[in-house]
């Protein structure tokens, strides 16, 4: 009966578009892990059934589904998204990545003497809806902890944790590959 409650907990994470991630600080996300990374084939099979693709990447899991055509403009939308937060926070801090811990407001002091990360911000603005910087970033973390990619490690402080997941929209942005005549086009 166990082996049945994790299995139907890893389903409903994950088929909501969530990671359960080897760095997680909640025991039951630990568990899971623990639970896929010891059954992954034996689970891997009983979800293909379901036409569900379950898929490891490093340190974390997720599920993938083939595409319907329509899906293909959303899909590019929503990376043209997480390029633009991404490039933000690599833009607060280069190592910003799993494992990384940061408070919203600490990267709200750093705009006072960044630019360059203050421009970027503004851009976000099609995504955050509001001027307010402080509240920007924290619309943009909400994004990252709602998708699976931080979770909120200490309420009182507002203190973030990068996840594991978190390398999966490195990975996306690192494997667009672009020729060299489209890299002359592309204003910088």
């Amino acid at each position: 009966m166990a082996t049945y409650n994790l299995k139907k907990d890893v389903f409903e994470l994950l088929s909501k578009g969530g990671f359960i991630c080897s760095n997680s600080s909640k025991p039951q996300t630990q568990k899971l892990y623990n639970y896929i990374d010891e059954n992954f084939d034996k689970l891997e099979d009983y979800f293909i059934e379901i036409n569900y693709f379950l898929t490891q990447g490093d340190e974390y899991y997720h599920f993938t589904r083939p595409e319907q055509k329509v899906d293909i403009n959303r899909k590019l939308e929503q990376a043209f998204r997480w390029i633009d937060i991404v490039d933000f926070f690599k833009s607060y801090d280069s190592s910003f990545g799993s494992g990384y811990r940061f408070e919203p407001q600490e990267i709200s002091v750093q705009l006072k003497v960044n630019a360059t990360l203050k421009s970027k911000l503004k851009a976000l603005k099609k995504y955050t809806g509001t001027d307010n910087e402080l509240d920007g970033i924290k619309k943009l973390v909400e994004r990252l902890r709602s998708d699976g990619f931080v979770e909120l490690e200490n309420e009182i402080s507002d203190s973030y944790k990068v996840l594991a997941s978190f390398s999966y929209l490195e990975a996306l942005i690192l494997n667009i590959n672009l020729s060299e005549e489209v890299k002359d086009e592309i204003p910088e």
